[in-house]
């Protein structure tokens, strides 16, 4: 991606997250909030909130794990690098024979190689995922929610916990939970260490154990 569409695409991005959180603000509370949860955001939520939005060149290690219905299994996640709206994720999992399988796109593309090579793209990358892998994955979503932010795509709701962090992101009819907060990366706000994604019978645990950045060129 070069430098102009890079500018293009990250100034679409804000102007698309500004106009949900207004939205998000004109909706109506849901009732009743959780025990303990606020959803007035702390004095600090828009710098911070504009600090995680400039950090779009990372790569993390850490491990997934995903469980629908009776079925279950888990993975690890060699290295998730990120570079602006490219990502491509190394996973290694013995869960129905993934072995190691490599998920490289951008929002609404995704190409998937398998373990043996075969490599499938799709303009829908959570149905290409389920019918390579069998999981049900928020992929577009999750490089977002993965930040501690709502994706831009669709309405949001945010819940804060008594210590002004993050607690719960309410979106596209899942309950994103941030669990534990780290500082991983020296001059960043705190990141997701622990995340648990939940949607009916759906649960999506990502553990993280390793962030760090990368500079414009991805190095």
């Amino acid at each position: 991606m070069t430098g102009s569409r890079s500018a293009i695409w990250l100034r679409g991005t804000w102007l698309a997250l500004a106009a949900l959180v207004l939205a998000g603000c004109a909706a109506k509370p849901l009732e009743p909030l959780p025990e303990g949860l606020t959803e007035q955001p702390p004095e600090d939520w828009s710098q911070r909130q504009q600090a995680l939005l400039a950090f779009t060149h990372w790569t993390l290690t850490g491990k997934l794990a995903v469980r629908q219905g009776e079925d279950s299994g888990s993975a690890v996640i060699n290295r998730w690098t990120q570079r602006g709206a490219s990502y491509e994720l190394s996973l290694s999992s013995a869960f129905l024979g993934m072995g190691h399988t490599r998920l490289s796109g951008v929002p609404g593309y995704l190409e998937l190689t398998l373990p043996d090579g075969e490599t499938y793209r799709s303009s829908d990358p959570d149905a290409l995922t389920e019918a390579a892998t069998g999981w049900q994955l928020p992929l577009d979503s999750l490089v977002w929610w993965i930040r501690g932010l709502p994706s831009p795509a669709s309405n949001f709701r945010l819940l804060f916990d008594d210590q002004d962090r993050l607690a719960v992101i309410y979106q596209q009819g899942w309950e994103i939970r941030y669990d534990r907060w780290r500082e991983f990366v020296p001059g960043k706000p705190e990141l997701p260490a622990r995340i648990n994604a939940l949607k009916e019978d759906r649960r999506v645990r990502v553990v993280v154990t390793s962030w760090q950045t990368l500079d414009a060129e991805g190095r």
